[in-house]
């Protein structure tokens, strides 16, 4: 049984391809881009904000018109980020399960930190004890590199030797390998099960509730 959960969000927790979706186009709107299909918009999930609109702009990216559009989704997406943006099923009682069970919970992401200082508190209050987004420009690196669930782990004062990351994404699992601890990869996300494999998973589920399986019974 591990004692340190840590989470990624998007795709893991909740399902914000929706709001996602809409926030990207919103942004391309702004800058009179061509806009993007919802598969498009998915594929391009994982790297934080910035890099999703710099992929969502594509050959047409300038600095200069990178800044405003990751302008325009700041503004659009602080208001909306909860329009349409759910847990999945049965994420909260995976939660309140580990909870019971006394293991620390934590929500890394590389999801713009407002959001998901937002999202944690409104979708998950106190079944979570520590959630970071995305501060670069105070010194933590976005994943793939370990920094902030190596940060997250110490807040919780947990061990990496007992701790274990889980995420929905090759991005997830070279934070995990970074980190030196276990990554639990999810099919249910942004990524399908065969590119996960491919990416080097391990270890999966195909449904929330099967991640108590491998949290609290292995």
């Amino acid at each position: 049984m591990y004692k340190t959960v840590i989470f990624d969000l998007d795709g893991t927790l909740l399902d914000t391809l929706e709001d996602l979706f809409v926030a990207t186009n919103q942004a391309l709107k702004s800058v009179d881009m061509p806009l993007r299909t919802k598969e498009e918009v998915r594929k391009m999930i994982g790297n934080g904000a910035i890099k999703l609109i710099e992929r969502a702009l594509g050959e047409n990216c300038t600095p200069e018109l990178l800044d405003r559009a990751v302008q325009g989704f700041t503004k659009y997406y602080k208001e909306h980020c909860e329009d349409f943006t759910k847990p999945y099923d049965d994420v909260m009682l995976v939660l309140k399960t580990l909870k019971e069970k006394d293991v620390k919970i934590g929500i890394v992401s590389n999801k713009p930190n407002y959001a998901v200082q937002v999202l944690a508190k409104n979708y998950f209050g106190e079944l979570v004890d520590v959630a970071m987004g995305e501060d670069e420009k105070n010194g933590v690196r976005k994943k793939p590199a370990p920094d902030s669930v190596i940060k997250s782990i110490e807040l919780l004062g947990g061990d990496v030797n007992s701790s274990i990351y889980v995420g929905d994404s090759e991005v997830d699992i070279q934070t995990a390998k970074n980190a030196g601890i276990p990554c639990l990869s999810c099919t249910w996300g942004f990524k399908d099960k065969d590119f996960l494999i491919e990416n080097g998973a391990t270890l999966l589920v195909d449904k929330p509730i099967e991640m108590l399986d491998v949290l609290i019974n292995e």
